[in-house]
């Protein structure tokens, strides 16, 4: 418990250094962040496949084809569903950090709201990786989330800070989108350990939201800005470092 307290604590942390980056380097090009986005989707995408999915279809039993690909459509329409009532990141105010800077305050408080409900369930599927019993796989994942959220709390401090939000409040806010993201993490651990019959499409359902996020929001975010080749080259080498790792790691 203690480890997946820490975890949670680091995933949901990441979004503070990541803000605590934006504070210092303001103006930050897009390409270091964008290689830094992709590289974490890299990361992701593996973490998804190997460390959920995979293990979904092996506690599945009889059923595990049907309840896996179950869970991976269950957890991507769930997001979908979120993302129509709340957009994210590049769908709020624009594909340009500059866009977001010239919004109102209202829009900008909406744009750290979204992330904030966003990372609930990227919490909860670090969660649910301790809840499967595979320390190391649940650490990748945790890894990979977290590798995320540094860019995504990098983002959210030039529109607030140009917003006319203060720098006090405005890293408060930041680490409130982080805190969801820890209370996402034990929900994820307890629901799993409480009901270990739910694991396998837990598992799934944790991978297709993954899946999402990497499809719907990363990929989408680090292409932007007319960056494809290296942000490509960055997604390939997380996916193959964790790959590695998995290998290793046995």
């Amino acid at each position: 418990m203690t480890l997946v307290l820490l975890t949670a604590v680091g995933v949901g942390g990441a979004t503070v250094i990541g803000a605590l980056i934006g504070f210092i380097f303001r103006d930050l090009s897009h390409k270091f962040s964008d290689i830094v986005l992709s590289f974490a989707a890299g990361v992701m995408l593996a973490a998804a496949v190997l460390g959920l999915i995979v293990p979904s279809l092996e506690y599945g039993g009889t059923y595990g084809l049907l309840i896996t690909v179950g869970g991976i459509f269950a957890g991507a329409v769930c997001l979908n569903l979120i993302d129509k009532l709340v957009p994210h990141l590049h769908k709020l105010a624009g594909k340009d950090i500059e866009e977001h800077r010239r919004t109102n305050l209202g829009k900008v408080l909406l744009f750290v709201g979204a992330i904030a409900i966003h990372n609930l369930p990227e919490g909860i599927a670090a969660g649910v990786g301790f809840g499967a019993g595979d320390v190391s796989q649940a650490l990748v994942i945790a890894g990979g989330i977290a590798l995320q959220n540094i860019p995504e709390g990098m983002v959210i401090i030039g529109p607030m800070l140009a917003a006319g939000v203060p720098p006090r409040r405005t890293f408060l806010l930041a680490m409130g989108t982080g805190l969801v993201e820890v209370v996402g993490t034990l929900i994820g651990y307890f629901a799993v350990s409480i009901a270990s019959a739910i694991l396998p499409f837990a598992l799934a359902f944790a991978g297709g939201t993954m899946l999402y996020v990497i499809s719907d929001e990363m990929i989408p975010e680090t292409h932007a800005h007319g960056e494809q080749r290296g942000a490509t080259y960055a997604l390939l080498v997380g996916f193959c470092l964790m790959l590695v790792t998995d290998v290793l790691l046995g």
